[in-house]
């Protein structure tokens, strides 16, 4: 009963940090209810669309909940129910606020992308850097999330239909997803994917609860009980991040930003998704600690990746119609945000080179490349490209908060909310990076010290570069004109940093 409560505790407080925290994070950003937004002042038909705030809701819900919250909490649950703790901390405090402020941020500024928000608020040498992380991450999102469905799809369909089979059926979909309008097909198609992942959430959720299978979950703790012995910090963090914090989030919220219709929907929209996607991460993580011992999980894991240890769950709680009807369910999370990665491609690359995409031919200018290359990501090992989106992941959350902060700080608003949660992260980053073999495979007792060190230089640098930049534009009032980029107002001040 302990164990059951535990878990409702964590649901409950990720409730509750939307009712309560989420006020707060809202008031702090200053929301003009009467401003007009993007999708009505830029209205193109393609990408500038007006759409309902529940349509916005499940669309950025879809967008933002790939594999990661249920692959990532799967892998994660090896750690023990340490894991709840970072999905119920790090989704109110750091994800949450982390998609919503990205998002408004966006919104005030015309739809823009994390690159050239990160031009405007701390410099055109970071827009370059951004642009560079953000399409590194978006090839790598798209790649992964083309494999891992097609992998659970090749185990549900006959022989003839492999998983290359279905990697080609995903591609084409991929392909008219990115190039026709977003109210087209994606508009359209989310509320049945969005109807099949909740039920199939629902049903193991029910299933876990009336089988008695929470009895198996190990009481709350901070002990590290992974069978390999993989360090917590700084594993946990990055092996769980869709669920708590996910830089890849903020590639999805500006387009989200270009369909909102009132400034007062991106609390729901924003914040709450992300309480949601946390809501589908505990799920996952308490299926894959009531039903497998760490040993075996683990097995299945290196046998298949996280994929066969959604199909060994969703089968063994719900029997082969309800197991596949979750699986599908798992599916739709990957498809629904590799479509949209590729969509932000597209349109991050549109914006950076200024090129129109009203004109269907310049779509198919910048898609037809990035498709070709992700084929090409397709031949290398899943689970290298895994741990690589890992890190370019949380990098770019470091990115989108740090970015954060500075808007708030020329705003004259609390920057703590997201500067914390940034340096937090910042030096989980440069940790991950010191010791890990994608990195230098540093002794870990050394590498605490030297991303301490590295962290703090960081920030100093970024306090002075605010501090500064603010002292020089609190005289101009144009500071307070969201739509006017501070790089168009001081181009000479924003270059020399």
């Amino acid at each position: 009963m302990l164990r059951l409560l535990s878990f409702i505790g964590g649901v409950v407080l990720l409730i509750l940090g939307y009712v309560f925290y989420s006020q707060v994070i809202v008031r702090n950003f200053g929301v003009e209810v009467e401003r007009e937004t993007p999708a009505y002042v830029l209205e193109d038909g393609i990408d500038y669309v007006p759409m309902a705030k529940q349509k916005n809701w499940l669309i950025q819900l879809l967008n933002i909940a790939g594999t990661g919250p249920i692959f990532g909490p799967i892998m994660g649950a090896l750690y023990g129910p340490v894991a709840f703790i970072w999905i119920v901390i790090g989704n109110i405090f750091a994800g949450a606020v982390h998609d919503y402020y990205l998002g408004m941020i966006s919104l005030r500024n015309n739809g823009d992308h994390l690159p050239a928000l990160a031009g405007k608020y701390l410099g055109n040498f970071m827009k370059h850097i951004v642009n560079i992380f953000a399409s590194l991450l978006l090839l790598l999102v798209g790649t992964v999330f083309v494999t891992s469905p097609a992998s659970l799809l090749a185990n549900l369909t006959p022989d003839f239909m492999g998983r290359w089979f279905w990697v080609v059926v995903i591609f084409i979909y991929y392909i008219l997803s990115t190039i026709l309008p977003i109210d087209k097909i994606i508009g359209r198609i989310y509320p049945i994917f969005g109807a099949v992942l909740l039920l199939s959430c629902v049903a193991v959720l029910i299933t876990l609860i009336t089988t008695g299978n929470f009895a198996n979950i190990p009481e709350i703790n901070l002990q590290n009980m992974h069978p390999d012995g993989v360090s917590l910090i700084p594993g946990l963090f990055f092996t769980i991040s869709c669920g708590a914090m996910s830089g890849f989030h903020a590639t999805q919220s500006p387009i989200i930003s270009r369909t909102i219709q009132k400034e007062g929907q991106g609390r729901w929209v924003f914040y709450g998704a992300m309480i949601t996607e946390g809501i589908i991460a505990m799920i996952w993580a308490a299926a894959a600690m009531a039903l497998f011992d760490r040993v075996d999980l683990n097995e299945i894991i290196k046998a298949g990746t996280a994929s066969a240890a959604v199909s060994e769950i969703a089968m063994t709680l719900l029997g082969t119609v309800g197991g596949t009807i979750a699986i599908l369910g798992v599916i739709v999370l990957p498809i629904t945000s590799g479509d949209t990665a590729f969509r932000s491609l597209r349109m991050i690359i549109a914006d950076y080179i200024k090129l129109s995409q009203k004109v269907v031919r310049h779509r198919f200018a910048i898609s037809i490349p990035i498709f070709m290359i992700s084929m090409a990501l397709m031949f290398i090992d899943f689970n290298i490209l895994w741990r690589y989106f890992n890190w370019a992941n949380q990098a770019t959350a470091v990115i989108a908060l740090f970015v954060s902060s500075a808007y708030l700080s020329y705003k004259s608003r609390n920057f703590w909310v997201t500067l914390i949660p940034g340096v937090f992260m910042l030096y989980m980053v440069i940790l991950y990076l010191l010791t890990e073999q994608i990195g230098f495979g540093l002794e870990m007792r050394l590498s605490y010290f030297v991303a301490t060190a590295l962290t703090a230089l960081l920030l100093a640098i970024f306090l002075r570069h605010v501090s500064q930049t603010k002292a020089e534009l609190a005289s101009d009032s144009l500071l307070l004109n969201d739509q006017k980029p501070i790089s168009e107002i001081y181009p000479e001040l924003i270059s020399s940093k």
